[in-house]
């Protein structure tokens, strides 16, 4: 079957502005250190970018957790269990998703996504690699609960966020975000899901500083982005990208840095920045066991299998819905 035009569920002004970008780029520019969510970087020109990043030398994730689903495919579908729906949290991977849906023979493939015109884009290829699956994208935050098809109203769910996509997130936005996809997929759901690993300094700068400046193209689309669809004047030539390890909290920080004092609007509002001054724009934490598992338990999953990659890089983990308690 191929792929459906969707639903809308992204809530646009009379303009066509995605209220939500609007309300969190005005206030992370208000703030004494200003920030924008990392998820708006998925704009079109941000997701290709993206994909873009995922084939660099330098950048490890992609392959580590291609290599995972490549090895433990048999051991990943005997823990799903045939006839789920695979709920992909962001536009399928070209690479991955596919190898995820050959292993689990799934009954429904239901990607959901905040980039409209790339989740149709990437629903459509999928459709011709897969043309008697069932393929319904969604597009929407997914930081909030989704309304999932009525088409999979009565099928079990299959999660799937691939990428570490969870590492950026500071810890209480990464366990209310797990809460919420537990709320998406309901109680007979399982989970699977990417998170990158703590390894060697050198390792995580270069995979964020890569030789060909493509993740600096990509920092910097954020900011296009913002002069394009919410009439900023910020001058994109006066950041500069910069990547750093923040060791107390296990990440990989991105800021753009203003070379020189800065003036300029957004939606008519004015901001200044100071030679140095810095926006952040993404926080990607780095895991152990422990604190993986302690996330997911506090996000209401119960973790049943981990997989490495042949480095010791990247985890691959299966959870499932926790089922609350009322005692020990």
């Amino acid at each position: 079957m191929a792929a459906s035009e969707g639903l809308q569920l992204v809530e646009r002004d009379e303009q066509g502005v995605d209220k939500a970008f609007r309300t969190d780029v005005l206030e992370g520019l208000s703030q004494e250190q200003k920030a924008v969510p990392a998820r708006w970087f998925y704009d079109e020109a941000g997701s290709h970018l993206f994909e873009e990043i995922t084939r660099l030398p330098e950048y490890y994730p992609t392959r580590a957790e291609t290599s995972i689903l490549k090895a433990r495919a048999g051991e990943i579908a005997a823990l799903a269990g045939p006839g789920r729906a695979v709920v992909e949290f962001g536009s399928g991977s070209s690479v991955k998703t596919p190898l995820l849906l050959r292993a689990i023979d799934p009954a429904a493939y239901v990607p959901l996504d905040i980039a409209g015109d790339f989740l149709r884009a990437s629903s459509a290829e999928l459709a011709t690699k897969f043309p008697d699956l069932p393929i319904l994208p969604v597009e929407a935050d997914f930081n909030r609960r989704v309304e999932l098809p009525g088409k999979i109203a009565d099928l079990p769910r299959l999660g799937f966020f691939p990428g570490s996509t969870i590492g950026n997130m500071v810890a209480r936005t990464a366990v209310d975000l797990l809460r919420t996809m537990r709320a998406t997929l309901g109680d007979d759901a399982m989970l699977l899901i990417g998170m990158d690993l703590i390894k060697q300094r050198s390792v995580l700068l270069n995979a964020y500083n890569d030789a060909q400046g493509v993740t600096a193209r990509f920092n910097l689309n954020m900011v296009e982005r913002i002069n394009r669809e919410l009439d900023g004047t910020i001058p994109v030539e006066a950041l500069r990208h910069r990547a750093i390890w923040n060791d107390t909290y296990a990440r990989i920080e991105m800021h753009l840095v203003a070379t020189r004092d800065l003036r300029f609007t957004v939606t008519g509002k004015p901001f200044t920045m100071r030679e140095g001054e810095t926006i952040h724009t993404e926080n990607s934490h780095k895991f152990g066991r422990r604190s993986s598992n302690m996330l997911l338990l506090a996000g209401g999953w119960t973790p049943q299998a981990r997989w490495l990659d042949a480095d010791g890089h990247f985890s691959l983990i299966m959870a499932r819905a926790t089922i609350p308690r009322g005692a020990p």
